[in-house]
């Protein structure tokens, strides 16, 4: 079995999909799409929605990485990406839902404003070609795309500046599940793929750093995505960035 994954270079919720295809022992290619030009070319491929990962799989189009995981279950049921318990599943899933929907929209805001303020970086999210681009043209035309970005993902300043005074808030939740057991184990499940590659894409931020660094979820956003292609200097004003609390002495 192969599976074929649509998607956007840098995308986290792209790179969760191919770590939960990993996971199954699924063998896939990827073909990512400029940002924008992505909705059209996934229309015309037959996929009902816009969003990635946009993945074809034992005869299945499938989107979205919670769609995916269910889906997976279903394909190759082991190992599991959800406990057999019901209750450990509630959690998991329920993590699932807020890694989705509540942390996963704010590491793709500040990319996208990050990348609007010094394109330089692009590039080294770039690890392929562009629908046949080569990485580096990409990169030098990629200017009108990241414009597309901002405006599609709401990357304006207030927005950005919300998203980096809460971060603080959203790592203790992530740390929280790790300290109960939802996310962080030794066998991954489905949350710990939506959530911890949320983080691992925070920690290409030179600026972010110094908030994650030691913290329980940089560690296990390591362990389940060692490698993720992309580094982006300071970029953002000082005073937009969190105050660190002192350690207790």
């Amino acid at each position: 079995m192969r599976a074929t994954v649509y998607g956007i270079p840098g995308s986290h919720p792209v790179r969760a999909g191919l770590l939960m295809l990993d996971r199954k022992g699924i063998e896939w290619r990827r073909r990512d799409l400029p940002n924008g030009v992505s909705r059209l070319v996934l229309r015309a491929l037959g996929f009902p929605d816009v969003t990635v990962p946009a993945v074809r799989v034992d005869g299945r189009k499938v989107q979205t990485t919670r769609a995916l995981a269910r889906a997976l279950d279903e394909i190759v049921p082991e190992p599991p990406l959800f406990p057999a318990d019901p209750d450990r599943r509630a959690a998991v899933e329920s993590a699932e839902q807020w890694g989705d929907e509540v942390l996963q929209p704010v590491p793709r805001r500040l990319s996208w404003a990050a990348l609007s303020r010094d394109r330089k970086p692009l590039r080294s999210f770039l690890e392929g070609p562009v629908m046949g681009i080569p990485p580096s043209l990409a990169a030098l035309t990629g200017g009108p795309l990241v414009k597309v970005g901002v405006r599609l993902n709401g990357a304006h300043d207030d927005a950005v500046r919300a998203d980096l005074l809460t971060l603080p808030v959203l790592l203790d939740q992530v740390d929280d599940l790790i300290a109960n057991g939802v996310v962080g184990a030794a066998e991954p499940n489905a949350a710990d793929f939506q959530i911890l590659t949320s983080v691992r894409l925070l920690m290409c931020f030179d600026d972010l750093r110094p908030l994650l660094d030691g913290r329980p979820a940089a560690e296990a956003a390591l362990r389940v995505v060692p490698d993720y292609a992309g580094h982006v200097p300071p970029v953002f004003p000082a005073e937009w960035l969190p105050v660190l609390e002192p350690e207790p002495s």
